[in-house]
């Protein structure tokens, strides 16, 4: 027989029951910040009385953005019960304390939420305790110069029109270039000496071109010519496949051409809306009509010489907002090849995040 026992309590309350104990510890907002003044007086004793003053007012106004952003994610207050994540606090505190710049408040909240969301992630979680640790000593300009690179190389816009991409991006920029970008290579010592990048003096950096020409391939693609063999083709299996017309587009970098209105990265969700008369319905796409579009990307034009000038089309069209033109002239001034440590990573997307807090979380 199965002896079942209920017992109800109520929210951020422990549970105990005889036998079989089951225990919940929710931690709320009020035993956070009980929690984040216990850790906080181990300040007391690194400072004299003029100094304690100046630290005290700083690690307030850290608590205060650390915790109107640990309340918006959903079981992130909890980890204030974390013995791990408490060291990690007080060395927060300790690097809030020291820094003069209020956007290092913010930074360092990131980092934190970061190292909730990276769980059991031992590499993540190295990377970000490292970071705290020198968010007071990594200078403005090279922060910034992190932050550009992390975007360039790791963040690409969600929607397949070229235009509206290259929009989103020059928005993005728009945000992270908030004060003068670096010049010359002491930024670039100064954050190797930081741990935050390895410096590869073999190489040269890619330009924004090579790179934005493999990340952003999809926009460069060419499609389908529009007097070609292969458009027949393509019409051809869109009616086969009972495909609505409109999965072709005309490209806007060369009107000669159609592209596939979607990325390949996105033909698992297609679907089609049927109307029948007072209501419509979405329905999926069938595996057939699946590979039948992916048999469409296959018909793009591959001549090389056409996709150069396709791409040199992009950056023309890339060149045209401000934002952007910025970016490719400060990017291939870089005579330096350097790639971000794991430290660098989290501080580049934390500071991102900080920029624009639409930025998908770091993975």
């Amino acid at each position: 027989m199965i002896n079942s026992q209920n017992q109800k309590a109520g929210d951020n309350s422990q549970q105990f029951q005889a036998t079989q104990m089951v225990v919940n510890v929710g931690i709320d907002e009020k035993r956070a910040r009980e929690i984040y003044q216990e850790m906080n007086l181990q300040l007391r004793k690194d400072y004299s009385n003029e100094a304690f003053e100046i630290a005290i007012s700083r690690v307030s106004e850290f608590e205060s953005k650390l915790m109107s952003k640990m309340e918006k994610v959903e079981g992130a207050l909890d980890v204030f019960a974390d013995p791990s994540f408490q060291l990690l606090l007080v060395e927060a505190q300790k690097t809030a304390a020291a820094t003069e710049r209020p956007a290092d408040y913010d930074l360092l909240s990131e980092l934190l939420i970061h190292r909730f969301k990276a769980g059991e992630n031992r590499t993540t979680r190295a990377g970000i305790n490292r970071a705290v640790e020198i968010v007071d000593e990594i200078s403005d300009d090279a922060l910034l110069g992190i932050t550009i690179y992390h975007t360039v190389i790791s963040i690409v816009p969600t929607t397949h029109d070229i235009l509206q991409g290259l929009d989103t991006l020059d928005n993005l920029f728009s945000k992270i270039f908030y004060c003068d970008l670096p010049t010359g290579n002491e930024w670039l010592d100064h954050l190797e000496i930081l741990n935050a990048i390895r410096i590869n003096n073999l190489m040269k950096l890619n330009n924004l071109e090579t790179i934005y020409s493999t990340t952003l391939s999809e926009y460069i693609d060419l499609g389908i010519a529009k007097t070609s063999a292969n458009f027949d083709e393509a019409q051809k299996i869109i009616q086969e496949n009972n495909i609505p017309q409109n999965i072709l587009v005309e490209n806007p970098l060369n009107n000669d051409f159609v592209r596939v209105a979607v990325s390949k990265k996105m033909i698992d969700t297609l679907s089609m809306t049927i109307n029948n008369g007072s209501f419509s319905q979405s329905i999926p796409f069938s595996l057939d009509q699946k590979n039948a579009v992916e048999k469409l990307y296959q018909l793009y034009d591959q001549d090389p010489e056409q996709k150069q000038k396709n791409c040199s089309i992009f950056m023309e069209e890339l060149n045209k907002r401000p934002n952007l033109k910025k970016l490719r002239d400060w990017w291939d001034k870089i005579e330096i090849n350097f790639t971000l440590t794991s430290v660098g990573s989290v501080l580049a997307h934390s500071n991102l995040q900080r920029c624009d807090n639409k930025v998908p979380n770091f993975r």
